[in-house]
């Protein structure tokens, strides 16, 4: 718990959170996205 307080504490912390989210929601949304296109021979 120590080290979530310390994250949340500043700025930094913060924006590096939001940084990693943002990532991890766009690898998931690219991964769900080319899984559903790759079936589609059309495209």
């Amino acid at each position: 718990m120590e080290l979530l307080t310390e994250l949340f504490s500043d700025w930094v912390g913060i924006l590096s959170f939001g940084v990693i989210a943002f990532i991890i929601l766009m690898a998931l949304f690219f991964i769900v996205f080319f899984m559903a296109r790759s079936g589609d021979p059309r495209a």
